[in-house]
Order: structure tokens, then sequence, then C-alpha cells
């Protein structure tokens, strides 16, 4: 295979900016060769736009295609998984969107197929190509760090107002989103911060619904997590402040890193402080470090990286930055502090009951106010700004 002839199913803001990623000839060994939308408006702009590339309105007729060798899913989120499996089932290289799903049942589902059928499959956690989170990683999974102590993350740089929900009929709704910032804004985060530190034993969570905005899903939430060493964790998130901050903090047993800013600050202790705690005949003793900085003076690939590198793997077999079965992590944490809250912010263990999830959330998808249909205005076909890592 000398080129991967890609189709992108869903061409909203992110299904039209990675098409034109492509038609751009911005990915090397990957050509357009299809697109598809339920939407007629979307398929005429995209047809005189682009009139040599195919074009369906149903995503089955389009994986009988045999001239299509992977896809690119940009969908709602609820619909990810789904045509993920048939895309897989039709021996089709898949590439989905962030999230991987809106819950761990469907994931769980996913993966097993991804297993049984062996095509290619990558998910669009386009941050992990940031080089300040990829450093970060690398230390504290060497042991650099030394043990995991405790960990903090606030990021709350997601200030949006009334008019951004009420601009799309799917937006902040239990049916069209399945979620609110944890599911929509925080994704990448929590998929970081697992990929980073671990997954946790446990979460406790307090998610708020519309405590800033007429929205019917949660705008501000704090996960308090445990891990297996005994660790602790903490991720809060929100999109109703302003200014907002995006501060990483991760204690080890030999120094501390934060992540602020586009900077990484790295305290390397020489003696561990469990060391200290146990031996030390001072009462307040003063741990040499080593002190420093790492900026980030080159920018992430972002998602032309994670393009790039799904493509290199289904022409050169590399390995992905973000294989689509990693997608479990982050929504599972998502899930549990869904499940928290709605079990009075009880702790909940990690595997959780998916099953109990699942009907919790139809509870809420039933008294949804989303009614599908409504289209709002053209998409960009350019990638945006605040889809990059936000330190401000």
């Amino acid at each position: 295979m000398r080129n991967i002839r890609t189709a992108v199913i869903g061409i909203g803001n992110m299904g039209s900016a990675h098409a034109a990623c492509i038609l751009n000839g911005d990915i090397a060994g990957m050509t357009l060769s299809a697109v598809c939308d339920i939407d007629s408006d979307k398929r005429f702009r995209f047809a005189v736009a682009h009139p040599d590339i195919l074009i369906y309105d149903d995503y089955l007729k389009m994986l009988e295609n045999d001239n299509i060798d992977a896809v690119i899913i940009a969908v709602p989120h609820r619909l990810h998984a789904d045509i993920a499996e048939r895309a897989l089932e039709k021996g089709k290289h898949v590439l989905v969107e962030k999230p991987v799903d809106i819950s761990v049942s469907k994931a769980i589902a996913l993966n097993a197929a991804a297993r049984k059928y062996g095509s290619v499959f990558g998910i669009m956690f386009n941050q992990r190509t940031n080089p300040l989170f990829i450093k970060a990683r690398e230390l504290v999974k060497s042991g650099q760090l030394g043990e995991l102590r405790s960990t903090v993350w606030i990021i709350t740089n997601w200030f949006r107002t009334q008019s951004y929900y009420d601009s799309g009929d799917w937006r902040a709704t239990w049916a069209g989103e399945g979620g609110g910032v944890l599911l929509n804004q925080a994704p990448h985060n929590l998929d970081l911060w697992q990929w980073i530190c671990g997954m946790p034993e446990s979460v406790t969570a307090f998610c708020d619904v519309a405590k800033y905005h007429n929205i019917e899903v949660e705008d501000n939430a704090k996960l308090i997590v445990k891990y297996k060493n005994g660790a602790q964790g903490i991720f809060i998130s929100s999109t109703g402040e302003y200014p907002g901050t995006n501060r990483l903090e991760i204690s080890g047993d030999l120094g501390k890193l934060v992540l602020e800013n586009g900077v990484m600050k790295w305290w390397r202790l020489n003696k561990s402080v469990d060391e200290v705690c146990k031996t030390s005949e001072e009462g307040f003793p003063k741990i040499p470090f080593e002190y420093s900085e790492l900026k980030q003076e080159e920018s992430e690939t972002a998602h032309r990286g994670i393009l790039q590198n799904f493509a290199d793997a289904v022409l050169n077999g590399a390995k992905l930055i973000a294989p689509g079965t990693d997608g479990i992590y982050e929504l599972m944490l998502s899930n549990a502090a869904y499940l928290s809250e709605w079990k009075n912010n009880s702790e909940i263990s990690l595997p959780f009951d998916a099953a109990e999830f699942d009907e919790l959330l139809s509870e809420r998808m039933r008294g949804s106010k989303y009614i599908c249909g409504k289209s709002y205005g053209a998409p960009s076909g350019a990638y945006k700004e605040r889809w990059k890592v936000k330190w401000e």
C-alpha cells in the first residue's frame, strides 16, 4: 500500500479540519477518498469545494467501498464506538476522535473488536504530542521522580458563555453530548493525567450541574482519586471561572514537577523524602535538590502529529502514540466521576459496574432536551488554537 485511501465520517468542525489537512498534503502516505455526513448542507458545501471526492450520506454504504482503507470518525461522541466497530468489521483501519464514546461498556466492546479484527486503531489524543507532557511521563515512568505521593491538576481555563452552549442543540445535554466539562473539555487532561501518573484505584467526585450556566450537565467538577500505593490525586475543572488556571503538580519521593505557563519545573532531591523522614535527627531538615526548567520551545505536532503517526502505523508498523484501546482509561475516570455524583458522592472503585452506569445514564438521556437535526453554520475546515494545549 503506497497511500492510505482515507474517508472522514462527519465533516463538522473537527472532521472538516482533518479532511483539509489530508487534502493539503500535510500527511505523508495519506490521501482523501471520501467523506460522509447526514447533513445535506455540509455535503453540498463540500461537494462544491471538492468535486473529485466521493460523498456519502450513509456511512454503512461507504464502508462497503473496497477502495477505502481507513476511516476517521468525527461524529457526536455517543456514535463513536458503534461506527468504529462497524468499520473494523469491514477491515478498515480506524482513527476515532476523543472521547472514544460516552460509556465504558461501549469502549470495552470496541476494544474487543479491535483485538478481534486486527486493524490499526487509534484515537485523537493530540495533546500527547506536547513535549512537556512527554518529558513529565518519561520522568515519572522511569522512576526519576520516585514513588508517587500526590498529584493535583487544576484545569479551569475553559471559560464558556451561555451563548456558547446555546450554539448547538447537542451541546451540554445528556442525550446529545453525554456529559459536560469532563466529557467535552477535559478528556485530553484526564487522558494525560493517567498517561503520566497511571490509573487510580478509586474515584470520589463532586460534579455540579448547571452551577454557572443553564444546561443539563456539569460545568464544574472535582475528582479525588486514590492510587494503589496510597497516593492521592485531585483534578479540578470548570467552564465558569475566569481567568482560569492550567497547573499540573506531581510530587514523588525524589522530587516534584510543576507544569504551568508552558514551563516544566523540576526539583530533583538527592535523598528520598521517606529516607530523610525516617532517619534525620532534625525536626525541620532541608533536603538538597537540583532545580531545572524545561520551556516549551517547540509546539506540539497536535492533530497533524497523530494523523501522521496513524499513517505510519498503517504503512510501516510504527508504534501508535495514542492507541485507540487507551481511550477507555480517561472515559473510565469521567464515568466514575458521574457515578460517584449520582450515588451521593460515594467512592467508586475501578473498574466499576458498567451496567449500573449505563442504567443511570439512560435515565438522564430519557429526560434530555436534545432533539437531533439542527445545523449551526458552516465548519471552518481548519484546526483551531483552542484545540491545542492552552496554558492561560
